[in-house]
């Protein structure tokens, strides 16, 4: 079958390792199914798996990919849970600590097929496309979980998106408008700030700017760049909301002095439950909300996205179809 694989690491070029060609059908095991690929989203997490993070040379070739749309064996439109918990785990899969993602154990979902466990398998609302039910399982879910479950934020509260444009801050912005939250965002470009605004931020800023209120909880996934605006942007008592670090973990200043005497909370999130999807879904689907697309592309050109996104040349997602 067509797919879109990695078949060596390179941290410094990581689309040399990219491959667009023909691997086997999927292995199905006994408590798994498959689903027909018709859309799935790209991560920055299929760009680390390129990189060799989070994915073991022993694997390989691996096709990537954690999200997808499709339909299932009975013919039912579908979107697929990325996030596969070790056999017998009950509750909430992100604290299993032997779960895993498709792509890393198992083979992922740019391909004509995917084989996922019957658990993982949830309905397709008609409201939403292929192409917009695919951006939901990772960075959508991500959001989801980070405003409303681990941030447990209530409608009339401030938020702080730090770093508009991606596919994660773009969902993060969508989901707290549409949730009744008031949304300041950062970014250091001035056309990602008026885009944001065109999507339902309040307010914009330049990276690190000194904001005009305190805000009730920070969403985080900057990391070193923003992390001391993050905590010095929070009222007492608030909360930053953290679940990625992508201009690096290590930070010059941790600010503590500020954490612990005003009280605020660190607060880590990882993807999303089974349930939260399903949630989430619902959500849209009464909101009539739906993900920001970049662009989409043919599964065969994929490569052209992955560039896209490492170059950050991005405002929301980017779609491959089949």
């Amino acid at each position: 079958m067509f797919a879109v694989y990695a078949d060596s690491f390179s941290a410094d070029d990581p689309l040399s390792g990219l491959v667009v060609g023909e691997r086997p059908d999927p292995d199905v095991p006994d408590g798994w199914t498959t689903v027909t690929v018709k859309a799935a989203s790209l991560n920055h997490h299929d760009l680390w798996s390129l990189r060799g993070v989070g994915l073991r040379q022993e694997a390989l070739p691996m096709i990537l990919g954690c999200d997808a749309a499709g339909v299932d064996e009975d013919g039912n439109e579908v979107l697929v849970h990325g996030v596969v918990s070790s056999p017998g785990w009950s509750g909430d899969e992100t604290l299993d600590p032997g779960r895993s993602l498709l792509s890393e154990r198992y083979q992922g979902t740019f391909a004509e097929k995917v084989a996922v466990p019957v658990g993982n398998v949830i309905p397709k609302p008609a409201s939403l496309s292929f192409e917009e039910a695919a951006c939901l399982p990772t960075a959508w879910l991500t959001a989801y979980r980070m405003l409303f479950v681990q941030g447990d934020l209530k409608p009339g509260e401030t938020v702080l998106v730090q770093g508009a444009g991606g596919g994660l801050s773009t969902a993060l912005i969508t989901l707290a408008r549409a949730g009744g939250l008031r949304v300041l965002v950062t970014s250091r470009d001035e056309d990602k700030r008026a885009r944001a605004l065109e999507i339902g931020a309040h307010e914009a800023f330049e990276s690190g700017a000194r904001l005009p209120v305190r805000v009730d909880a920070v969403m985080e996934s900057v990391g070193r760049a923003t992390w001391s605006h993050s905590v010095k942007s929070l009222r007492p008592g608030g909360r930053i909301i953290i679940s990625g670090t992508t201009s690096g973990p290590d930070v010059d200043n941790a600010e503590l002095t500020r954490i612990f005497f005003l009280q605020l909370a660190v607060i880590g999130s990882t993807m999303g439950t089974r349930g939260e999807l399903a949630q989430l879904v619902s959500f849209l689907d009464a909101t009539g909300t739906a993900p920001l697309i970049d662009r989409t592309l043919p599964m065969d050109q994929a490569r052209d996205g992955f560039a896209a996104m490492a170059a950050g040349d991005l405002f929301g997602k980017v779609v491959f179809t089949r």
